[in-house]
């Protein structure tokens, strides 16, 4: 709204909540306070959207709502209604600390769409895990849920015959949102005729098959969700007839500099996907943080990328039995140029091969966790930049039993420190983990759960960005400027 539209009635009730922030500090209005910090607060209020899992009728869904402890105060609330008016609810939390589960096992499962409050906002994740076990989208797909935004990089999707991509949208709010979706090949931006203007109706969720938006078989695309009017949630389900099948989260905004956190040891195949942002070419460097330090691939030390186009790069199997993350820099020759970045990592040879997607993961502030984690399969990746790390990590109770268990452990600059998470004392039911930087260089994170089945290694990555849990809140103090014409 334009400023010289207000109110003079809108005027005074900003004027009276000035006055009572400034009689809570001690102000006046006759003070020239100065500039002061802006306070760190919990949220209030966190919303998460789940997209449907799957329409397979070999489908079996797993939904972990938790909040870890430390945050927030006092009651709250954090409940997952689905997109549909008829299904119920799910199990909602009622406690921070503790996981509450939900299942599902049958086909056409609807999206979800959830709402946390008070102290069970800050920090509250939610994880959809789903297990295909036959059909051509056998496989384990694991998500975040996923904030609404307006804004949203899906590097690693594609078109080619033997993949089947969807972009999942969720509009949460009451009112239609209108999306448009972006494609970006080899070659630059594919032309699209129905990829615009795509009303989501409120409260409610859209499949888009990224095959009907275009006629182009590419291999590697990036895709670009943008959110003209309102606000949804969006992820990439991708599945491959022959590899499995996954989740495709949003990757970290564009950046000259990218991690990829948490490539598996026994990765038998890693791709990259990268997209140029910039209106120049970008020119990046490439390393793989090990275990024991930082190492240039061999064969793949540069990457040129040009300008509004999505290059694929094999990797091989670059970890050679030890976890690793790619580092992506911009080279010193030329102008810093912003990319966004993704991994298609294959596990298992022959007909047991599985597919998950690694993107760039934005780096962990003070604190971030990811739900459903089970006795066996969890493996977590710690990967520091700049300096030594810090890290405390803490697996909750159980969702069924047992008691928390915390260890801190300290990752070295420039590496990889990949682990089995603590396991909580008496574990009954699934547990979620909390990853907290203590002190130290940037920190980036991610979870692998593995679940095979009939030879099958299924495996699914989550990112582990900050979460986010406080806000920054600016002291006020009475100014009746503020009514002046």
């Amino acid at each position: 709204m334009n400023r010289s539209t207000i109110s003079l009635a809108a005027g005074a009730a900003a004027l009276v909540a000035l006055t009572g922030a400034a009689s809570l500090t001690g102000g006046s209005s006759s003070d020239a306070a100065p500039a002061t910090a802006a306070a760190q607060l919990p949220v209030q209020r966190s919303t998460l959207l789940c997209p449907e899992p799957s329409p397979s009728e070999f489908a079996q869904t797993t939904y972990t709502s938790f909040t870890p402890q430390g945050t927030g105060s006092g009651t709250g609330s954090a409940t997952l209604v689905p997109a549909t008016a008829k299904p119920k609810p799910l199990k909602p939390l009622t406690a921070t600390g503790k996981p509450a589960t939900s299942t599902n096992n049958k086909a056409g499962a609807p999206a979800l769409i959830g709402n946390a409050e008070g102290a069970l906002a800050p920090g509250w994740t939610v994880q959809q895990t789903t297990t295909v076990t036959d059909g051509p989208g056998r496989g384990l797909l694991g998500l975040s849920c996923v904030a609404p935004d307006t804004d949203f990089w899906f590097p690693g999707a594609s078109t080619k015959d033997d993949r089947q991509d969807y972009v999942d949208l969720v509009n949460p709010d009451e009112t239609p949102a209108v999306v448009d979706i972006e494609l970006y090949g080899p070659n630059g931006a594919l032309k699209t005729a129905t990829a615009d203007g795509i009303t989501v109706p409120g409260d409610s969720s859209k499949p888009v098959l990224l095959s009907t938006l275009v006629a182009e078989k590419e291999t590697d695309l990036t895709v670009h969700v943008v959110a003209r009017s309102g606000r949804v949630g969006a992820a990439v389900q991708a599945t491959d007839t022959t590899k499995g099948t996954d989740w495709l989260a949003p990757a970290a905004e564009p950046a000259t500099s990218l991690v990829l956190p948490g490539i598996p040891k026994d990765a038998t195949d890693v791709r990259l996907v990268a997209y140029a942002a910039g209106s120049d070419d970008a020119d990046l460097t490439l390393k793989l943080a090990t275990s024991t330090g930082s190492i240039v691939p061999a064969g793949h030390e540069t990457l040129h990328v040009k300008s509004g186009m999505t290059v694929g790069v094999d990797l091989g199997d670059v970890t050679k039995d030890d976890a690793g993350s790619l580092l992506i820099g911009s080279s010193t020759v030329h102008q810093a140029v912003p990319v966004v970045a993704a991994l298609v990592v294959t596990r298992g040879k022959g007909s047991d091969q599985e597919i998950a997607f690694l993107p760039a993961t934005p780096a962990i502030g003070k604190r971030g966790t990811v739900a459903d984690n089970r006795a066996k399969g969890s493996t977590l990746s710690l990967t520091a930049v700049g300096q030594d790390a810090s890290v405390r990590i803490t697996s909750s109770a159980g969702s069924t039993g047992g008691s928390a268990a915390t260890k801190t452990v300290t990752v070295k600059a420039g590496t990889t420190t990949a682990l089995t998470p603590p396991q909580p004392s008496g574990l009954k039911g699934g547990y979620a983990v909390t990853v907290e930087r203590l002190s130290g260089g940037q920190l980036y994170a991610s979870r692998t759960l593995a679940l095979p089945q009939n030879g099958v290694p299924m495996f699914t990555i989550q990112p582990i960005p900050d979460d986010r849990s406080t806000v920054a809140v600016p002291k006020a103090h009475t100014d009746l400027r503020i009514l002046e014409p």
